[in-house]
């Protein structure tokens, strides 16, 4: 759902996608990763400790972080519809 949703939010066409992908080996996290430069440079030690800047560790995504998880939301709901993340599981009510 999230990446059908993100390939709206691109005007990518599924089809596009797919062939994209199949051709040249590209993974779905280059179309949404953060630049490795900025990656690097916030891995940097930064002068003041206010001007730290925390990032996804999987994605490289420094808005929507969760410092309990060191991943972004968009990550986090991934992992947690897979049931990778220990404790956490989809509520309904």
């Amino acid at each position: 759902m999230i990446l059908k949703d993100l390939l709206l939010y691109l005007e990518i066409s599924p089809a596009a996608y797919e062939a994209a992908i199949s051709s040249s080996g590209v993974n779905f996290f280059s179309l949404v990763m953060a630049k490795t430069s900025t990656v690097v440079r916030s891995k940097k030690t930064p002068k003041f400790k206010s001007r730290v800047v925390r990032r996804c560790f999987r994605c490289g995504r420094k808005r929507g972080y969760m410092r309990d998880f060191d991943l972004c939301r968009i990550c986090f709901r991934e992992l947690a519809n897979e049931g990778e993340i220990p404790g956490i599981k989809k509520s309904s009510w």
